[in-house]
């Protein structure tokens, strides 16, 4: 099993920077694809960013070239480095690691960016 638990969102200005993180349980970290997904109010769940375990990463449309998603297996922890915040980028960050069959969630941080 793994636990996840997410740490960093906070209250920015349009236009400002948050890095969130994600630390996780296990010894096996470092074989597992991990992700960060977002929910706003009234709104599905969306992925934003994924990384694989070799590092591969992957963006949604609406971040790529203002957000980062990086891990540091030494620590079990994956960050997402967003910079450039939107206003509609306002909503709860989810993280999310794949372990085989079975998708683990932590239990998410607010991000709000105020216009």
């Amino acid at each position: 099993q793994v636990q996840l638990v997410e740490s960093g969102g906070g209250l920015v200005q349009a236009g400002g920077s948050l890095r969130l993180s994600c630390a996780a349980s296990g010894s096996i970290f470092r074989l597992i694809n991990m992700g960060w997904y977002r929910q706003a109010p009234g709104k599905q769940r969306e992925p934003v960013a994924s990384i694989t375990s070799s590092g591969s990463t992957d963006y949604a449309d609406s971040v790529k070239g203002r957000f980062t998603i990086s891990r540091d297996n030494a620590k079990n922890t994956v960050y997402l480095q967003m910079n450039s915040l939107k206003p509609e980028d306002t909503a709860v960050y989810f993280c999310k690691a794949v372990v085989g069959l079975l998708n683990y969630w932590g239990q998410g941080t607010q991000v709000t960016v105020s216009a």
